[in-house]
């Protein structure tokens, strides 16, 4: 099975989340005795290529054109369709990123297939993809195959490995036949504010959240402290965002962001069934809360009950002396 890869490339940088799955790709690919490729759609993209072939794919798709310097959502999907169609792909693979999650739907569209979206787990079996993703908000793992092909699938960041083996891929231009009515819907422009550059939390390795248990704004300069100590990101719960204690961009849970850290430390976070939906693939979970039968334990890799103002102060010092921050 030959397998096609879209890696997304945002503010001139080719996304993590996209070489883990070239990685996953290539995996799946050589299993199947077929060969992962990769598009790259967009404006002055064509250097990512080597990292793409490092990271397993054989042979790189470019589409390069000033009209898709910014997502433009049914040009972007004509031209990963047509190097779907180039590299006979038996299935699509992208990351599970805000432009991914909107994308994968209009390539399963214009392919005549179906898409599975946020999956943390792919494999062949019988000839045939399966993917293994979460559904009714985390509480049960579905396992879906896909009776049309190419199959669509979003990968959860950080689920999958990013393996650089030293490879190179060819690299072949295409010139899709775009039309006006390909930018119907386009970016015009980006106006980022300006703060302190974060760390993302969707690709971080470490993220430290804060909730309700902080009982203040200001008191989340603790979770800040800690974070920083770590060199992890920050996240927030729910009740928090909604309280306009911290920004939207930090809530973790069903109506934020979906992450799977290496590590997530939940501070004062009671752990609501929501919250539970976007971290619970997190490798190791740490839990600091006072109330013992807090539902965030059930699901701690390791829980300490006691008072955050004690715990957390203790705790960034201690990781301060064994880190030499």
């Amino acid at each position: 099975m030959n397998i096609l890869v879209f890696a997304e490339v945002r503010d001139g940088k080719l996304k993590q989340a996209s070489l883990e799955s070239v990685s996953e790709a290539a995996r799946l690919a050589r299993a199947a005795g077929g060969t992962a490729a990769a598009a790259l759609v967009g404006e002055g993209i064509r250097s990512h290529a080597e990292a793409l072939g490092r990271h397993g794919a054989s042979k790189v798709y470019v589409v390069d054109s000033p009209r898709l310097k910014f997502y433009a959502p049914e040009a972007y999907a004509k031209a990963v369709v047509e190097a779907a169609k180039k590299h006979g792909a038996g299935a699509v693979l992208m990351a599970a990123t805000s432009l991914g999650r909107d994308l994968a739907g209009g390539v399963g569209a214009l392919l005549g297939t179906s898409a599975a979206g946020d999956c943390v787990a792919v494999k062949i079996e019988g000839g045939r993809l399966q993917a293994t993703r979460p559904v009714y908000s985390g509480r049960a793992i579905a396992t879906v195959g896909f009776r049309t092909s190419p199959a669509v699938l979003t990968l959860r960041p950080n689920a999958f490995a990013a393996e650089a083996a030293g490879g190179a891929a060819a690299v072949e231009d295409l010139a899709p036949a775009f039309e006006d009515a390909d930018f119907r819907s386009a970016v015009k422009e980006v106006a980022a504010a300006a703060e302190k550059k974060k760390i993302e939390l969707t690709e971080a390795s470490i993220i430290v959240s804060g909730g309700r248990g902080l009982k203040a704004p200001e008191n989340f300069a603790l979770r800040d402290e800690l974070a920083a100590v770590l060199g992890a990101a920050v996240g927030a719960s729910r009740q928090v965002v909604d309280n306009g204690w911290r920004p939207h961009s930090e809530q973790v849970g069903q109506t934020g962001k979906t992450v799977s850290p290496n590590l997530y430390i939940a501070l004062g976070i009671s752990g609501a069934i929501q919250h539970l939906a976007g971290m619970r693939t997190s490798k190791v979970i740490v839990a600091v809360n006072k109330d013992p039968d807090a539902p965030i334990f059930k699901a701690a890799t390791y829980g300490i009950v006691g008072d955050v103002f004690e715990v957390v102060p203790a705790l960034t010092q201690e990781l301060r002396k064994v880190l030499g921050h």
